[in-house]
Parts: C-alpha cells; sequence; structure tokens
C-alpha cells in the first residue's frame, strides 16, 4: 500500500503497474531491458484472464494509453469525466465508467502505466477535455499516484483541472481477502462511481 508513494521520491526510478498479467509480461520484459533502476508492481491474487503474449514488448517507458474514449457530449451524455487508472485502478475505472455510462455520463478511461516519470502529455490532454479526472489507485494516498499527477498538472498550470484521488486512506488495512479489503475502504466501481456523481452533482436515473 506504501510502495507507490516511497519509492517515488528516488531519482530516476521507473515505477510502472501492469493493468491485467498480459502486461505483467511486457513491462517485465520492459523493466529487465532498461538501463536503470526500475520497480514493477503487481497485486497479489489472480490474474484477470486475458491471453498471455507470445512475445514480449518494450512499453516506452512513461507512456500511458487511452482504453475508452468518452462519447463528444451528444445522445444525452454531458458531464465528461476522465478516469485515469494505476495498476489495478485500470480494472476499476472501465466498471466504474460503464456504471456512469449508464447514467449518462460521458466517460474515458486511460491507463497510466507508468507512476514515474507521468505521462505528462496525456495527462494535459485529459485535464483539458474534461471537466472532471480521477485517479484511481490501489495505494495510498499521501504522497501516491494522484498525488503525483496533481503536481504534475500544478507545474504546468493546469492545476484549476477539478480532481478526485481514489485510493487507500490514511490508516493501515487489515491482512485479508482483496474483494472484502477493496469494500472496506471504498475501492469498488459502485463507490467510486458515488464519489464521481457526487463530484458533478448528478443523481443516478433511479434518484432522477
Amino acid at each position: 500500500m506504501f510502495d507507490i508513494a516511497y519509492l517515488r521520491c528516488l531519482p530516476n526510478i521507473v515505477l510502472m503497474a501492469p493493468r491485467d498479467e498480459a502486461m505483467l509480461v511486457h513491462m517485465l520484459h520492459t523493466g529487465l531491458s532498461h538501463d536503470g533502476p526500475s520497480a514493477l508492481r503487481y497485486p497479489r491474487g489472480e490474474g484477470v484472464g486475458v491471453p498471455l503474449p507470445a512475445e514480449p514488448i518494450v512499453v516506452p517507458i512513461g507512456t500511458g494509453e487511452i482504453l475508452r474514449e468518452s462519447p463528444d457530449g451528444g445522445g444525452g451524455h454531458s458531464h465528461r469525466v476522465a478516469l485515469l487508472g494505476y495498476g489495478t485502478g485500470v480494472g476499476k475505472a472501465l466498471a466504474t465508467a460503464a456504471l456512469l455510462e449508464f447514467d449518462g455520463i460521458a466517460t474515458t478511461v486511460a491507463d497510466a502505466r507508468f507512476a514515474k516519470p507521468l505521462d505528462s502529455g496525456l495527462i494535459a490532454q485529459l485535464a483539458a477535455e474534461h471537466e472532471l479526472l480521477v485517479t484511481i489507485e490501489e495505494g495510498v494516498l499521501g504522497g501516491g499516484f494522484g498525488s503525483a499527477v496533481w503536481e504534475t498538472l500544478n507545474e504546468a498550470g493546469g492545476a484549476q483541472t477539478r480532481i478526485v484521488r481514489v485510493g487507500v486512506p490514511d490508516r493501515y488495512v487489515t491482512h485479508g481477502a482483496p474483494a472484502l479489503l477493496h469494500d472496506e475502504i471504498g475501492f469498488t466501481p459502485e463507490r467510486i462511481a458515488e464519489r464521481v456523481r457526487a463530484a458533478i452533482d448528478r443523481p443516478t436515473f433511479a434518484e432522477r
């Protein structure tokens, strides 16, 4: 829970986290190919069930990837929201986007892939094109991935963008099954969607 925060301060280190087992293969190959210090973060438990690649590739250091583009606001959609996940946060982001889309909230999902160096261009694009940017990480919020995103925007003069950080609260979390712990700390698509709706003051269809 604390590694993103305590490793991010080390000079020249590369921090990366895969969204699934296929990306884990590519990132392991990337780390071994990189001429410098790197840290690869992956969760305990099972993978998500995607096929493994036949050949690993080197992921360009410090590049993210947009996985899901939001609609342009037409067709009854409004409130453009960007969900930027890191590691297991990407899966949560994709599931959250499906819930928000059902409520007519246009949502983009991106995989940061790297916590250091960050893809500052991707972050700037998401901030400029959306009214709310949500960072999702399975790590402590203090000094973590979301903090790094805010710092990047602040240094580039884009700190006026509204940011919601989703992660682990400032306390020790009990040991147990990941699904139970995620529910305990609100690291679930349903709870994340609730926070997004509250941030944009948008009720669900049922509530409306």
